[in-house]
């Protein structure tokens, strides 16, 4: 829509309120909102001011004065507030010289987009990820000086056949046992449904829906593939329609990677390809039907793997889903249809499919960044012809440590994943997509605000360990 139509598009759908939403750096939307009475074409142009220095990761609060500039191709009636609302995604803009911000994550994908396009390789980056996420009945956590502690509870939670439900009428998924029975053990048939048919109000296309191999209430609901910046969009719009329609239906839900111990974790496995002219680039003759040019990505991803995890799984929790013996997808290894292999190639003889699934990232990730990082890796992969090595058709899971000797794993702690962003950076940096700026700012963020708190904290875990030492 231009910003004409928008105006339009707010009047016929009787909008009564503005609200604009925009990434913070970290990957949580924010929003604010005006009455209609303030909304006009020129807000299009000229903006509307806030203070960024109020916003995680933003300006020092001698320099905040920020821009949001609203996107008219995004503008949709907000399903949840009562009163009806127009919502605008919105950019960010330096007020002085009307350039984009740096530290948007928006704007970073958008340069990804344009530099795939400058490269000459190829005009579209596709991607379609797969959020997995939890649906909890209960969430509790404290953090004491002298306690912590975190509760989290489902109504189909294995933990729970022993519990005094007046009845307890049984009927819940077994560790590793909820990938797919039908109701009545699959009791969030309805919830999902409901999920769904929001999703599709606000314009995402959703291909399939179910209940997820995890106890304890785990679901995916799967969106078709859109290019790098639409996708950045819906992922925004997928985690708030998920988490407000379970909140009206009495339920909660997190996409952290590992809320339950001794089960599978959350993952997103992002599926990829780049296209140009309307050709699909990765379908060829070579392994698993790709082309030489979808070989060299994957190269590129399995080189710069370790940095890019602090985009893709970057929260400290992220690695403790990354871990053996949880479907977790920690080997860098290619495989046809080898769901054990950090990068799959799903099997179709469908050329226009044709694409690389990377199974490692989770949906704690701020999806602008991990969109545009990963782009960047592969195209790092097909600028210098990267050998992605041979495949591996093996269940990897079942290899002994001799056999696994050879074959490169991802990072096994956000510590870790940061110290190699810091040393390999280099393939993020052209285009002026991720500046230095950025990436310095993401490596003190992450670690002073969440590695820090985490380490230096003592655990149940350790009481249980080493109180009687």
């Amino acid at each position: 829509m231009t910003a004409k139509e928008v105006v339009a598009f707010a009047k016929e759908n009787n909008c009564q309120m503005v609200d604009y939403k925009f990434l913070d750096f970290v990957g949580i939307w924010q929003h604010f909102s005006t009455p209609i009475t303030e909304f006009s074409e020129d807000i299009f142009d000229e903006g509307i001011g806030f203070d960024g220095s109020s916003i995680r990761g933003w300006q020092p609060i001698h320099n905040s004065d920020m821009l949001i500039m609203p996107d008219p191709a995004t503008a949709k009636v907000d399903p949840f507030p009562e009163i009806p609302t127009l919502s605008l995604i919105c950019n960010i803009v330096d007020p002085l010289t009307r350039e984009g911000y740096s530290r948007d994550p928006r704007y970073i994908a958008q340069k990804a987009e344009a530099y795939l396009k400058s490269s000459g390789i190829g005009d579209t980056a596709y991607f379609g990820p797969e959020p997995e996420f939890f649906i909890f009945d209960d969430v509790r956590y404290s953090l004491e000086q002298n306690q912590s502690f975190y509760s989290v509870d489902s109504v189909e939670g294995i933990w729970n056949t022993g519990r005094e439900e007046f009845p307890n009428l049984g009927y819940k998924p077994r560790n590793k046992e909820g990938y797919f029975p039908v109701a009545p053990t699959d009791s969030m048939i309805d919830l999902r449904n409901e999920m769904v048919q929001v999703l599709q109000e606000v314009g995402l296309n959703i291909e399939a829906v179910h209940h997820e191999v995890a106890t304890g209430g785990q679901a995916e609901i799967d969106m078709r593939f859109d290019s790098l910046l639409n996708m950045g969009d819906n992922l925004q719009w997928f985690k708030y329609v998920i988490k407000n329609v379970a909140i009206r239906n009495g339920k909660t839900v997190t996409f952290m990677p590992k809320p339950i111990f001794n089960d599978n974790g959350s993952g997103m496995h992002c599926h990829q390809s780049i296209w140009k002219d309307g050709k699909n680039l990765f379908a060829g003759d070579g392994y698993g039907g790709l082309s030489k040019t979808a070989l060299y990505y994957i190269g590129g991803i399995i080189k710069h793997a370790k940095a890019l995890c602090a985009f893709t799984n970057p929260s400290t929790i992220s690695y403790k889903r990354l871990v053996p013996g949880f479907e977790a997808p920690i080997n860098l290894a290619y495989s046809n249809r080898n769901r054990s292999a950090s990068l799959r190639i799903p099997s179709t003889n469908n050329e226009k499919a044709k694409r690389v699934e990377y199974r490692t990232p989770d949906p704690s990730c701020n999806g602008y960044l991990a969109f545009a990082a990963q782009l960047m890796a592969g195209l790092d992969g097909i600028e210098n012809k990267i050998d992605p090595g041979q495949p591996l058709d093996k269940d990897i899971y079942g290899l002994s440590p001799e056999e696994l000797k050879d074959v490169p794993q991802v990072a096994t702690s956000l510590d870790e994943a940061l110290t190699a962003l810091k040393e390999d950076n280099a393939w993020l940096l052209k285009g002026d997509v991720f500046t230095q700026d950025v990436i310095d700012m993401w490596i003190e963020y992450k670690t002073e605000n969440e590695i820090a708190p985490v380490r230096n904290r003592p655990t149940p875990t350790e009481f249980a360990l080493y109180f009687d030492c």
